[in-house]
This record gives structure tokens, C-alpha cells and sequence, in this order.
């Protein structure tokens, strides 16, 4: 039986989310939008059946059409809302990154959804890299040994023509800046891959190009783990011309990995003193080159989700781990703001905190 699916929000990133609806065979239900030319254009793109139909009210659209999968793509601080509503309904839910702007409605996400026994899955699609998946599974592996630091770089570039397009992005209360929209992926691979739990984080931000914007454009960070090793994020969007790299590297007592690209798809250096695999061959194997910073992974990340809720288990990427990235993202923000190294964990942050940060 195909789920009945539904997207929420036809803007930027919601292409990457019908062309995996399709490819995993999805009952496509309907979409919602504020506009119905961005519906008519999602249609008229993917030449979907006359049969789905077009909502402005996405609580009129869960009523009518009760579906199994909705996408929620809409602007990030929306999320949180419309994702309640949702598992009220019965939903289970793909949300785009991130998860919600505040700690508080991520863990009404999490509660909720396990009240109503329904799934839900932070799209975190870079963790369906092969590169990163290959790295994954050197750790789980124990191949690096003690582990002694990881690092993340995001190099874009993001003018005022993008912030044009929805003027929602760079507000505070409806996004966050280059930290929570652009380089929240590899914050969370990065997390991820050094054991999760952190201790603490001293952060700075600002806003050093982008004066047509509430929030940051740089953001710099040293988070230090629970088990010992120590973090480094480095995210901007002020790269002179364009998108430069999205680089990601763990440091261990038995082994060196790199992977970079434009968004973490291809693995740079791969050293490890077991000598167990040949470092050109994995090279080779594990390189991909996705014509766009979203890469390949939204396809594998849609198929994962369906097969939790045929099986009912836990998607590889849960509502726990999206709230572990905005968290980290959070506790930049707060350190930067307060100019002191911030605790973990945290239990109550919201991008709302920090309106009028950078005001001139």
C-alpha cells in the first residue's frame, strides 16, 4: 500500500522533496502553499495526476485528505506549528531542516509524536552521503581510536538576491542567519560523528556583509564533547564570488578522514593505521558530484522514513537528533551573545532571544 503523502510549502527546497516522493512511489495526495502559482508550477514541473489536490490551509488539507507522509518545507520558523498540528492529525512528518527555532517546540515535537505514536524525521539528507555513511561507519567501527577533534567548515557565498527571493530569510524570528539556515547540516554531522553529548560551547557571530539582514553572517565555534574531544565550526556566507566548500574532518589517535566537496560528497584524505582498505579505493567508491549543495540525499532519507512507519521503528534520522543540531546552533548564538561559554544541555533558546542582536 502507498502512503498518502502531502507537501507543505512549495517554495526553494520543496522540488527536492516531491522528486523523492516520486521516486519512493508515494501516494501524492496534495500540496499546500500561501500561493497557488507555486502549487500550479509544482504540478505543471513533476506532471503529477489531476487527482492531487490544492490547499492554502494546511489544517483544512489534514482534515480532508488525512494523510499517512506530509513534507513540511515551509519557512523554518513555521515548523514548529504547523508540525504539532500535524501529529495531532496522525501525520508522521519529514520536517526541513531545522527542526523548529526553539528549544521548547522541538521538545513538544518529540513529545507529542511519541504520544501519538507517529514518526518523525529531522531532514538531516546529508547524513545519506555515501561519503559521510562510509565516515560513519569508520566510527561506529572504533577505526579512529580515541577520538581528539573534529572540524566544519561552511564556505558559501549567499547575496542579496537570495534574501530577495523570501523575505522571511535572515529574520530572527523566521530563520536565524548563515548557522542555522546554510550551515546547520554539517553542525550536525559534525555533532553526530563526535559522540552527540557536549559539554559546552564558546561561540562568536556577526554580521559583517549582509546589512540587509537581521542575523549573522559569520559564525565561529569550539564545543567540547563529553567524551574528551573537541569541535570547530567555521560558517559563512560572505565567500568571494560564490560557494566555495563544505568540509567536514575528524582527527583520531588512529586515523585522519576528510571529506569536502560543495557539501560534504567527496572524501579528500582518508588515513587509518589499520590499513584495512586501500585510502585511493574508498576514494574512488565513495565520491559523488550532486549538481546542487542539496546533494543526493533526500531520495534515501524519504525511503528510510517510509520503511519506519511500514515496520513502525525509528527513522536514521530522528526528531532527537534535529533538535541536538539546533541546540548546538543555539548555544553559538547565546555564547555570542552573552559573551561567555554556555552549558550543556539546554532546555529552554530561541532565535527569538537574539532579535536586535546586530541592529545598526
Amino acid at each position: 500500500m502507498k502512503l498518502k503523502y502531502a507537501v507543505i510549502g512549495c517554495g526553494r527546497i520543496s522540488p527536492n522533496h516531491i522528486a523523492a516522493a516520486v521516486k519512493n512511489k508515494l501516494n501524492i495526495v496534495a500540496l499546500c502553499d500561501l500561493e497557488e502559482s507555486k502549487m500550479d508550477e509544482t504540478i505543471l514541473t513533476f506532471n503529477l495526476p489531476n487527482t492531487v489536490k490544492k490547499y492554502t490551509d494546511y489544517k483544512e488539507m489534514l482534515v480532508n485528505e488525512n494523510p499517512e507522509l506530509v513534507g513540511i518545507c515551509t519557512e523554518s520558523g513555521e515548523h514548529g506549528r504547523i508540525a504539532l498540528d500535524c501529529i495531532e492529525a496522525g501525520s508522521n512528518l519529514i520536517i526541513e531542516k531545522p527542526i523548529a527555532l526553539s528549544l521548547e517546540e522541538a521538545d513538544q515535537i518529540i513529545a507529542k509524536a511519541k504520544e501519538k505514536n507517529v514518526k518523525v524525521s529531522a531532514c538531516h539528507q546529508n547524513r545519506f552521503n555515501k561519503s559521510v555513511l562510509k565516515m560513519r561507519e569508520a566510527v561506529e567501527e572504533g577505526r579512529f581510536g580515541k577520538l581528539l577533534h573534529g572540524t566544519a567548515h561552511i564556505r558559501w557565498n549567499r547575496g542579496e538576491d537570495y534574501y530577495k527571493q523570501a523575505p522571511w530569510r535572515g529574520t530572527w524570528e523566521q530563520d536565524g542567519g548563515a548557522l542555522m539556515n546554510q550551515c546547520i547540516h554539517n553542525i550536525d554531522l559534525l555533532r553526530w560523528m563526535m559522540g552527540d553529548e557536549i559539554v559546552e560551547v564558546v561561540g562568536m557571530t556577526d554580521n559583517l556583509m549582509h546589512e540587509f539582514i537581521d542575523a549573522e553572517d559569520l559564525g565561529m565555534a569550539l564545543v567540547r564533547f563529553a567524551n574528551g574531544s573537541y569541535g570547530l565550526i567555521e560558517g559563512t556566507t560572505n565567500i568571494f564570488p560564490k560557494n566555495l566548500e563544505e568540509t567536514l574532518y575528524i582527527f583520531g589517535e588512529e586515523g585522519t578522514v576528510k571529506i569536502g566537496g560543495k557539501s560534504v560528497n567527496i572524501i579528500e584524505e582518508w588515513m587509518f593505521a589499520d590499513n584495512k582498505d586501500d585510502s585511493e579505493e574508498v576514494k574512488e567508491k565513495y565520491h559523488e558530484n550532486p549538481p546542487t549543495v542539496y546533494g543526493f540525499g533526500h531520495n534515501p532519507l524519504y525511503a528510510d522514513v517510509i520503511d519506519a512507519v511500514n515496520n513502525d521503528r525509528a527513522p536514521y534520522v530522528t526528531a532527537e537528533d534535529g533538535r541536538r543540531a539546533l541546540e548546538l546552533v543555539l548555544a553559538i548564538y547565546k555564547s555570542a551573545a552573552e559573551g561567555k561559554s554556555i552549558k550543556l544541555p539546554m532546555e529552554k533558546c530561541s532565535t527569538i532571544d537574539f532579535k536586535g542582536r546586530f541592529d545598526r
